[in-house]
């Protein structure tokens, strides 16, 4: 089984507001029975990866949870540096997290991987208040045409 995760094209959105924050694009391939779709591809912010982390460690009892890459409102060099630096930790997060088969039983992973719901409609998802369970949000996310994506041809 083979699955393909990449973080990739970082956007600065609200530029310019006191609001302002960076979601990245996260592409999933796979051919996993593990996952209900097999290509999907979500935009999500740090801190939505934040409250991922904290979610995995939560259920994954003894099991440890990778590292996030750190926020730092003090990094030394250019912002375009620390973006790249950030995209490639959060990379390397999600590689480990997709090979480790307990955290890879979490429903919240998949439905942060596989959905564009935000983490409250996660929650609400995962404990049965949702309108849809985890596989019918994730087949209707990629039903929708926003989750099937072509790979860039320009990414090795």
């Amino acid at each position: 089984e083979l699955t393909t995760v990449r973080v990739q094209d970082p956007r600065v959105q609200n530029e310019g507001s006191w609001n302002s924050y960076v979601d990245y694009k996260i592409f999933l391939h796979t051919n996993s029975k593990a996952f209900t779709a097999k290509t999907s591809c979500v935009r999500r912010r740090y801190r939505e990866f934040v409250w991922l982390r904290r979610q995995l460690q939560k259920n994954a009892g003894l099991v440890p949870v990778p590292e996030l890459p750190g926020k730092s409102a003090f990094f030394v060099g250019s912002t375009d540096e620390f973006i790249e630096k950030r995209r490639q930790g959060l990379q390397q997060f999600l590689e480990k997290v997709v090979q480790n088969v307990v955290l890879l039983s979490d429903s919240r992973l998949h439905l942060f991987l596989q959905s564009q719901l935000s983490v409250p409609e996660i929650e609400a998802c995962v404990q049965g208040q949702g309108s849809q369970t985890v596989t019918e949000a994730i087949l209707h996310y990629a039903m929708s045409n926003c989750g099937w994506v072509q790979e860039e041809e320009s990414r090795p």
